[in-house]
């Protein structure tokens, strides 16, 4: 089955009911591409079978985690489906979710459908719940407006084929998340997608903590910015790493520099498509990159809050944004609020 699975969570019980009248859940394969990119398979490698990353994967050394889904392309032909989902539904609820529980889950006890999605899923409970009544403090959406792509002029969203001259219809939305359980209490999980954007890209940053005492002091700028690791799944698949180092010469100044590995470059061939591995393991009976129905419903019920606040009558519309820019200027106070900004790709 291809997304959308549902499209709230009353639908998404009403279609896992109806499967579960024909199927059992084993045998149901509901697909999300984005769990088939090699580097998003790689997430786990990269955590479970490195003994130097696990240690660190948690508050006491993690700052801030931004997941970023970025496309540069607007809706193109598929306005009429955009203006029934948006943003919210197209790449939150599924994409950015997935990439926030393989990110934050705890060690399944092996690497098998089960153990997994059980793992996924206690992510998923422990993500606080969204009030209704504060949506404005962890959900903002905006538009593309009009622009220019490559010196040739691109209409905005409300132009586009299919689509309402007063449409509300999110094109980017940003989320703030904080996982309630032991090892991420405090950590804020910073998640945003949008079309129209400056570039396609897609990463997940992980922000360390300062160091506790800067010791170099005769360094004017006071020291750089905080450890980052960077996976990148599209494009230019790989793994970065950004530490501090001593530029050459007689003076102490502190520079950042990237240690950086690319699937490419290594490996040389390129990878298989998304998809293509996720055929193989259904031919297989592999389910361990698919979504199970309770996660897809539990999914569903963190977001209605942000779906019925956007679509109230009385709701403000979404803030617009230049196209070829990062999303709404709103956006960065967004994020402001913690202290943070949103990192350039």
């Amino acid at each position: 089955m291809e997304k959308p699975f549902g499209h709230d969570y009353e639908s998404a019980r009403a279609l896992n009911s109806r499967l579960g009248e024909v199927f059992r859940e084993d045998q149901i394969y509901r697909i999300d591409h984005y769990l088939g990119k090699e580097t998003v398979q790689n997430l786990l490698v990269l955590r479970f079978a490195n003994g130097i990353f696990e240690p660190l994967w948690n508050r006491s050394h993690v700052a801030e985690i931004q997941i970023t889904v970025a496309e540069s392309i607007g809706v193109e032909t598929r306005g009429a489906y955009y203006e029934e989902a948006g943003a919210l539904r197209d790449m939150m609820q599924n994409h950015l979710l997935q990439l926030l529980c393989l990110i934050a889950l705890e060690p399944p006890v092996t690497f098998d459908a089960g153990p997994v999605h059980d793992e996924k899923n206690k992510v998923m409970r422990a993500i606080r719940p969204i009030d209704p009544r504060k949506v404005d403090e962890v959900a903002l959406r905006g538009q593309y407006g009009p622009g220019f792509v490559g010196g040739k002029q691109v209409p905005g969203y409300r132009q586009e084929k299919g689509v309402a001259p007063d449409s509300k219809t999110e094109t980017y939305a940003a989320l703030r998340l904080t996982v309630d359980n032991w090892r991420w209490a405090g950590v804020p999980f910073y998640l945003r997608t949008g079309k129209r954007l400056a570039k396609r890209v897609s990463e997940i940053a992980i922000r360390f903590h300062r160091t506790p005492h800067m010791i170099f002091h005769r360094d004017p700028a006071g020291g750089v910015d905080p450890n980052e690791l960077v996976i990148r799944i599209q494009p230019d698949e790989g793994v970065a790493l950004t530490v501090a180092a001593k530029m050459p010469g007689p003076d102490l100044k502190l520079l950042p520099v990237g240690l950086d590995f690319r699937y490419g470059e290594v490996f040389g061939a390129e990878p298989p498509e998304a998809y293509e591995r996720l055929l193989l393991d259904a031919v297989h009976g592999d389910s361990t990159l698919y979504a199970r129905a309770d996660w897809v419903e539990q999914a569903w019920s963190l977001l209605g809050p942000v779906l019925d606040a956007w679509a109230h009558d009385g709701a403000p519309a979404p803030y617009l944004y230049e196209t070829g820019s990062w999303g709404p200027a709103e956006a960065d106070s967004f994020i402001a609020r913690d202290g943070g900004a949103w990192r350039t790709p």
